[in-house]
Protein backbone atom coordinates (compact mmCIF):
# COMPACT_ATOMS: atom_id res chain seq x y z
CA UNK A 1 0.00 0.00 0.00
CA UNK A 2 1.29 3.64 -0.72
CA UNK A 3 0.15 6.78 0.30
CA UNK A 4 -0.03 9.88 -1.95
CA UNK A 5 -1.33 13.09 -0.49
CA UNK A 6 -4.94 13.73 0.09
CA UNK A 7 -5.84 9.64 -0.98
CA UNK A 8 -5.07 6.31 0.62
CA UNK A 9 -4.44 4.22 -2.50
CA UNK A 10 -3.80 0.47 -3.17
CA UNK A 11 -1.12 0.32 -5.40
CA UNK A 12 -1.22 -1.68 -9.10
CA UNK A 13 0.94 -5.08 -9.38
CA UNK A 14 4.11 -4.58 -11.96
CA UNK A 15 3.30 -5.94 -15.15
CA UNK A 16 5.71 -9.04 -15.48
CA UNK A 17 6.09 -11.44 -18.22
CA UNK A 18 4.46 -14.38 -16.41
CA UNK A 19 1.10 -16.11 -18.58
CA UNK A 20 -2.22 -14.51 -17.36
CA UNK A 21 -3.46 -16.81 -14.69
CA UNK A 22 -6.83 -17.26 -13.04
CA UNK A 23 -7.41 -15.08 -10.56
CA UNK A 24 -9.34 -15.66 -6.92
CA UNK A 25 -11.58 -13.13 -5.77
CA UNK A 26 -10.35 -12.32 -2.11
CA UNK A 27 -13.27 -11.05 0.10
CA UNK A 28 -10.75 -9.87 3.01
CA UNK A 29 -9.45 -8.00 0.08
CA UNK A 30 -12.33 -6.77 -1.55
CA UNK A 31 -13.61 -5.90 2.20
CA UNK A 32 -10.40 -3.39 2.76
CA UNK A 33 -10.85 -1.57 -0.40
CA UNK A 34 -14.63 -1.04 0.05
CA UNK A 35 -13.11 0.31 3.90
CA UNK A 36 -10.81 2.64 2.45
CA UNK A 37 -12.88 3.81 -0.36
CA UNK A 38 -15.07 4.96 2.56
CA UNK A 39 -12.70 6.13 4.59
CA UNK A 40 -11.54 8.76 1.67
CA UNK A 41 -15.63 9.73 0.74
CA UNK A 42 -16.41 10.15 4.67
CA UNK A 43 -16.36 13.70 5.97
CA UNK A 44 -14.34 14.52 8.82
CA UNK A 45 -17.26 15.40 11.15
CA UNK A 46 -19.03 11.92 10.04
CA UNK A 47 -15.43 10.22 10.70
CA UNK A 48 -15.32 11.85 14.33
CA UNK A 49 -18.80 10.66 15.16
CA UNK A 50 -18.80 6.73 14.26
CA UNK A 51 -14.47 6.62 15.46
CA UNK A 52 -14.25 8.55 18.22
CA UNK A 53 -10.90 9.92 17.11
CA UNK A 54 -10.06 13.26 16.69
CA UNK A 55 -10.45 15.59 13.53
CA UNK A 56 -6.91 16.16 13.55
CA UNK A 57 -5.94 12.34 13.36
CA UNK A 58 -8.19 12.00 11.02
CA UNK A 59 -7.15 14.81 8.55
CA UNK A 60 -4.11 13.48 8.90
CA UNK A 61 -5.01 9.68 8.23
CA UNK A 62 -7.30 11.17 4.93
CA UNK A 63 -4.19 13.24 3.53
CA UNK A 64 -1.89 10.34 4.05
CA UNK A 65 0.77 11.71 6.71
CA UNK A 66 -0.45 9.16 9.13
CA UNK A 67 -1.55 5.66 8.72
CA UNK A 68 -5.06 4.22 9.55
CA UNK A 69 -5.26 2.24 12.62
CA UNK A 70 -7.35 -1.06 13.20
CA UNK A 71 -9.76 0.59 15.22
CA UNK A 72 -10.67 3.17 12.65
CA UNK A 73 -10.96 0.45 10.15
CA UNK A 74 -13.00 -1.54 12.11
CA UNK A 75 -15.49 1.24 13.18
CA UNK A 76 -15.71 2.02 8.93
CA UNK A 77 -15.98 -1.35 8.35
CA UNK A 78 -18.81 -1.75 11.06
CA UNK A 79 -20.29 1.75 8.98
CA UNK A 80 -20.70 0.44 5.49
CA UNK A 81 -22.23 -2.82 7.01
CA UNK A 82 -25.58 -3.29 5.29
CA UNK A 83 -28.22 -2.42 8.76
CA UNK A 84 -30.69 -5.02 9.46
CA UNK A 85 -33.87 -3.52 8.80
CA UNK A 86 -36.50 -3.81 11.73
CA UNK A 87 -39.52 -5.53 11.36
CA UNK A 88 -42.55 -2.84 10.40
CA UNK A 89 -44.97 -4.79 11.71
CA UNK A 90 -47.96 -1.65 10.56
CA UNK A 91 -47.00 -2.56 7.27
CA UNK A 92 -47.50 -6.68 7.74
CA UNK A 93 -50.66 -5.41 9.57
CA UNK A 94 -51.74 -3.39 6.74
CA UNK A 95 -50.72 -6.44 4.27
CA UNK A 96 -52.78 -9.00 6.41
CA UNK A 97 -56.06 -6.27 6.15
CA UNK A 98 -55.52 -5.74 2.52
CA UNK A 99 -55.62 -9.75 2.08
CA UNK A 100 -58.81 -10.31 3.75
CA UNK A 101 -60.08 -7.49 1.34
CA UNK A 102 -60.29 -4.82 3.75
CA UNK A 103 -62.07 -1.76 2.40
CA UNK A 104 -59.96 1.01 1.19
CA UNK A 105 -61.12 3.56 3.78
CA UNK A 106 -60.73 1.48 6.49
CA UNK A 107 -57.17 0.73 5.55
CA UNK A 108 -56.25 4.43 4.87
CA UNK A 109 -58.02 4.92 8.95
CA UNK A 110 -55.54 1.85 9.89
CA UNK A 111 -52.66 3.01 8.17
CA UNK A 112 -53.01 6.82 9.87
CA UNK A 113 -53.84 6.14 13.04
CA UNK A 114 -51.12 3.41 13.60
CA UNK A 115 -48.73 5.49 12.34
CA UNK A 116 -49.32 8.32 14.83
CA UNK A 117 -49.43 6.03 17.27
CA UNK A 118 -46.33 5.13 16.65
CA UNK A 119 -44.57 7.87 16.79
CA UNK A 120 -45.28 8.41 20.53
CA UNK A 121 -45.13 5.31 21.50
CA UNK A 122 -42.96 2.38 21.19
CA UNK A 123 -45.76 -0.28 20.40
CA UNK A 124 -43.64 -3.53 21.11
CA UNK A 125 -43.10 -2.52 24.29
CA UNK A 126 -46.66 -0.83 25.84
CA UNK A 127 -48.08 -2.91 28.14
CA UNK A 128 -52.00 -1.52 29.15
CA UNK A 129 -50.66 1.63 31.05
CA UNK A 130 -49.40 2.68 28.14
CA UNK A 131 -52.62 2.53 26.03
CA UNK A 132 -54.46 4.37 28.71
CA UNK A 133 -52.45 6.77 29.08
CA UNK A 134 -52.43 7.09 25.14
CA UNK A 135 -56.36 7.20 24.92
CA UNK A 136 -56.45 9.28 27.27
CA UNK A 137 -54.30 11.91 25.92
CA UNK A 138 -56.10 12.10 22.25
CA UNK A 139 -58.17 15.34 22.74
CA UNK A 140 -62.46 15.22 22.22
CA UNK A 141 -63.60 15.99 18.82
CA UNK A 142 -66.96 17.59 17.53
CA UNK A 143 -68.59 14.05 17.97
CA UNK A 144 -67.20 14.08 21.84
CA UNK A 145 -64.72 10.68 22.39
CA UNK A 146 -65.52 9.18 19.07
CA UNK A 147 -61.59 9.98 17.96
CA UNK A 148 -60.41 8.22 20.87
CA UNK A 149 -63.02 5.45 20.76
CA UNK A 150 -61.17 5.07 16.37
CA UNK A 151 -58.11 4.62 17.62
CA UNK A 152 -59.61 2.37 20.84
CA UNK A 153 -60.79 -0.08 17.83
CA UNK A 154 -58.17 0.20 15.74
CA UNK A 155 -55.45 -0.65 18.45
CA UNK A 156 -57.28 -3.18 19.43
CA UNK A 157 -57.35 -4.62 15.40
CA UNK A 158 -53.67 -4.34 15.22
CA UNK A 159 -52.93 -5.88 18.49
CA UNK A 160 -54.98 -9.12 18.51
CA UNK A 161 -53.33 -9.31 14.99
CA UNK A 162 -49.84 -9.07 16.67
CA UNK A 163 -50.48 -11.17 19.39
CA UNK A 164 -51.79 -14.47 16.61
CA UNK A 165 -48.69 -13.65 14.52
CA UNK A 166 -45.73 -13.27 17.22
CA UNK A 167 -47.08 -14.56 20.27
CA UNK A 168 -46.81 -10.45 21.43
CA UNK A 169 -48.89 -10.05 24.74
CA UNK A 170 -51.70 -8.30 24.02
CA UNK A 171 -51.63 -5.03 26.24
CA UNK A 172 -55.58 -4.33 25.30
CA UNK A 173 -56.44 -6.97 27.55
CA UNK A 174 -57.65 -4.86 30.26
CA UNK A 175 -58.44 -2.10 28.76
CA UNK A 176 -61.77 -1.12 28.42
CA UNK A 177 -63.12 1.11 25.13
CA UNK A 178 -64.12 4.91 25.61
CA UNK A 179 -68.04 5.20 26.45
CA UNK A 180 -69.55 7.15 23.44
CA UNK A 181 -72.32 9.88 24.16
CA UNK A 182 -75.38 8.87 22.54
CA UNK A 183 -75.60 12.05 20.40
CA UNK A 184 -78.77 12.69 17.60
CA UNK A 185 -77.00 12.57 14.33
CA UNK A 186 -78.05 15.11 12.18
CA UNK A 187 -80.09 14.30 9.30
CA UNK A 188 -81.70 16.16 6.48
CA UNK A 189 -85.45 17.29 5.61
CA UNK A 190 -87.36 16.17 2.31
CA UNK A 191 -86.96 19.80 1.44
CA UNK A 192 -83.60 20.33 1.79
CA UNK A 193 -82.49 17.44 -0.53
CA UNK A 194 -84.92 18.83 -3.22
CA UNK A 195 -82.81 21.87 -2.61
CA UNK A 196 -79.61 20.24 -3.03
CA UNK A 197 -81.09 18.68 -6.35
CA UNK A 198 -82.29 21.51 -7.47
CA UNK A 199 -79.30 23.65 -6.52
CA UNK A 200 -76.68 20.73 -8.45
CA UNK A 201 -75.44 21.90 -12.00
CA UNK A 202 -75.87 19.22 -13.89
CA UNK A 203 -78.22 16.05 -14.58
CA UNK A 204 -75.49 14.29 -13.36
CA UNK A 205 -75.18 15.44 -9.67
CA UNK A 206 -78.71 15.67 -9.75
CA UNK A 207 -78.77 11.94 -9.88
CA UNK A 208 -76.24 11.45 -7.46
CA UNK A 209 -77.68 13.10 -5.02
CA UNK A 210 -81.23 11.40 -5.07
CA UNK A 211 -79.03 7.87 -5.23
CA UNK A 212 -77.93 8.84 -2.24
CA UNK A 213 -81.03 10.20 -0.22
CA UNK A 214 -83.40 7.80 -2.34
CA UNK A 215 -80.47 4.45 -1.53
CA UNK A 216 -78.48 5.59 1.25
CA UNK A 217 -75.80 4.19 -0.54
CA UNK A 218 -72.28 4.16 0.69
CA UNK A 219 -69.75 6.63 -1.13
CA UNK A 220 -67.86 3.35 -2.46
CA UNK A 221 -70.68 1.55 -3.59
CA UNK A 222 -72.03 4.25 -5.53
CA UNK A 223 -69.25 5.25 -7.48
CA UNK A 224 -68.92 1.47 -8.04
CA UNK A 225 -72.12 1.00 -10.01
CA UNK A 226 -71.91 -0.38 -13.62
CA UNK A 227 -74.72 0.29 -15.72
CA UNK A 228 -75.21 -3.37 -16.07
CA UNK A 229 -75.69 -3.00 -12.11
CA UNK A 230 -79.08 -1.56 -12.75
CA UNK A 231 -82.67 -3.59 -13.01
CA UNK A 232 -84.91 -0.57 -14.19
CA UNK A 233 -87.82 -2.57 -14.03
CA UNK A 234 -87.24 -3.96 -9.97
CA UNK A 235 -86.14 -0.20 -9.42
CA UNK A 236 -83.07 -1.79 -7.71
CA UNK A 237 -79.30 -2.23 -8.32
CA UNK A 238 -76.48 -4.09 -7.22
CA UNK A 239 -73.95 -3.51 -5.38
CA UNK A 240 -70.37 -4.29 -3.67
CA UNK A 241 -70.97 -3.37 0.42
CA UNK A 242 -68.95 -3.43 3.61
CA UNK A 243 -66.73 -6.40 3.95
CA UNK A 244 -67.08 -6.73 0.05
CA UNK A 245 -70.37 -8.18 -0.09
CA UNK A 246 -73.21 -8.40 -2.93
CA UNK A 247 -76.22 -6.61 -1.99
CA UNK A 248 -79.53 -4.70 -3.99
CA UNK A 249 -79.79 -1.12 -2.82
CA UNK A 250 -83.23 0.19 -3.75
CA UNK A 251 -84.09 3.26 -5.62
CA UNK A 252 -87.25 5.42 -6.56
CA UNK A 253 -88.73 7.76 -9.08
CA UNK A 254 -86.53 10.27 -8.79
CA UNK A 255 -83.37 8.67 -9.22
CA UNK A 256 -84.96 7.05 -12.48
CA UNK A 257 -86.01 9.90 -13.61
CA UNK A 258 -82.70 11.60 -13.43
CA UNK A 259 -80.58 8.26 -14.24
CA UNK A 260 -82.58 8.05 -17.57
CA UNK A 261 -81.73 11.84 -18.16
CA UNK A 262 -78.07 11.39 -17.65
CA UNK A 263 -77.37 7.95 -19.48
CA UNK A 264 -79.00 8.95 -22.39
CA UNK A 265 -76.12 11.94 -22.59
CA UNK A 266 -73.56 9.77 -21.00
CA UNK A 267 -72.05 6.46 -22.00
CA UNK A 268 -70.02 5.04 -19.10
CA UNK A 269 -67.38 2.97 -19.75
CA UNK A 270 -66.45 2.32 -16.36
CA UNK A 271 -68.70 3.27 -13.66
CA UNK A 272 -71.93 5.42 -14.46
CA UNK A 273 -70.22 9.08 -13.66
CA UNK A 274 -66.85 9.42 -15.07
CA UNK A 275 -65.97 10.35 -11.46
CA UNK A 276 -63.91 8.59 -8.45
CA UNK A 277 -64.25 9.10 -4.89
CA UNK A 278 -62.87 11.65 -4.67
CA UNK A 279 -64.52 13.66 -7.78
CA UNK A 280 -67.32 12.80 -6.73
CA UNK A 281 -66.66 14.09 -3.04
CA UNK A 282 -65.67 17.52 -4.51
CA UNK A 283 -68.66 17.75 -6.00
CA UNK A 284 -70.88 17.24 -2.77
CA UNK A 285 -68.30 19.77 -0.64
CA UNK A 286 -69.13 22.15 -4.00
CA UNK A 287 -72.83 22.10 -3.47
CA UNK A 288 -72.50 22.12 0.63
CA UNK A 289 -70.58 26.02 0.02
CA UNK A 290 -73.14 26.70 -2.32
CA UNK A 291 -76.36 26.17 -0.34
CA UNK A 292 -75.24 25.78 3.28
CA UNK A 293 -77.09 22.20 3.56
CA UNK A 294 -74.59 19.80 5.19
CA UNK A 295 -73.83 17.65 1.93
CA UNK A 296 -71.83 14.14 2.54
CA UNK A 297 -72.41 10.61 1.99
CA UNK A 298 -72.84 9.61 5.75
CA UNK A 299 -75.48 12.45 6.06
CA UNK A 300 -77.45 11.37 3.16
CA UNK A 301 -76.84 7.95 4.42
CA UNK A 302 -78.81 8.96 7.84
CA UNK A 303 -81.35 11.00 5.95
CA UNK A 304 -82.42 7.62 4.33
CA UNK A 305 -82.76 5.86 7.24
CA UNK A 306 -84.64 8.71 8.87
CA UNK A 307 -87.31 9.72 6.02
CA UNK A 308 -88.15 6.19 5.87
CA UNK A 309 -88.66 5.84 9.75
CA UNK A 310 -90.69 8.89 9.40
CA UNK A 311 -93.00 7.13 6.37
CA UNK A 312 -94.00 4.72 9.23
CA UNK A 313 -91.35 1.93 7.85
CA UNK A 314 -90.16 -0.15 10.91
CA UNK A 315 -86.31 -0.23 11.84
CA UNK A 316 -85.66 -4.16 10.88
CA UNK A 317 -87.11 -3.87 7.39
CA UNK A 318 -84.93 0.04 7.29
CA UNK A 319 -81.75 -2.20 8.58
CA UNK A 320 -82.45 -5.00 5.34
CA UNK A 321 -82.72 -2.03 2.97
CA UNK A 322 -79.85 0.15 3.74
CA UNK A 323 -78.16 -2.99 4.12
CA UNK A 324 -76.76 -2.57 7.84
CA UNK A 325 -75.42 -5.67 9.96
CA UNK A 326 -77.13 -4.49 13.35
CA UNK A 327 -80.22 -2.61 14.12
CA UNK A 328 -78.14 -0.93 16.51
CA UNK A 329 -76.76 1.72 13.64
CA UNK A 330 -80.13 2.12 12.32
CA UNK A 331 -81.75 3.19 15.88
CA UNK A 332 -78.79 5.33 16.27
CA UNK A 333 -79.57 7.30 13.23
CA UNK A 334 -83.25 7.24 13.46
CA UNK A 335 -82.89 8.57 17.17
CA UNK A 336 -84.01 12.29 16.49
CA UNK A 337 -87.19 11.01 14.89
CA UNK A 338 -87.85 8.85 17.96
CA UNK A 339 -88.01 11.88 19.66
CA UNK A 340 -90.26 13.43 17.48
CA UNK A 341 -92.23 10.96 16.76
CA UNK A 342 -92.95 10.50 20.77
CA UNK A 343 -93.23 14.55 20.90
CA UNK A 344 -96.93 14.06 19.25
CA UNK A 345 -98.23 12.84 21.99
CA UNK A 346 -96.64 14.11 24.92
CA UNK A 347 -98.73 16.23 26.91
CA UNK A 348 -98.11 17.67 30.25
CA UNK A 349 -98.09 15.99 33.30
CA UNK A 350 -99.71 19.61 34.70
CA UNK A 351 -102.19 20.15 32.27
CA UNK A 352 -104.93 18.53 34.19
CA UNK A 353 -103.99 21.21 37.06
CA UNK A 354 -104.14 23.99 35.11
Amino acid sequence: MVRKAGRIKVSNRKKTGEPPRTRTVNRLIKSQLNTIKMLNNLDLSTLAALSNFSKSYLSQVKSGQRPASAKLMAAIEEYTKPKKQETDHIKLFMDSREAVACSKPTLRFYRVLLYRYADVVDYLKANSRTVERFLNAVPESNNNLCTRHAYYRTLRAFYNWIQVEYGIDNPMKGVRAPILSKVMLPALTADQVKQLIDSAESIRDKAIISLFAESGLRLAELTNIQLDDINWQGRCMKVLGKGRKAALAPFGESTEMYLSQWLSEYKPDTNLWGLNEWGITSMLRRLEAKTGITCNPHTFRRTFAVLLRKAGIDTMTIKELGRWESLEMVQRYTRSFSFQDSMKFYRSPLAAIS
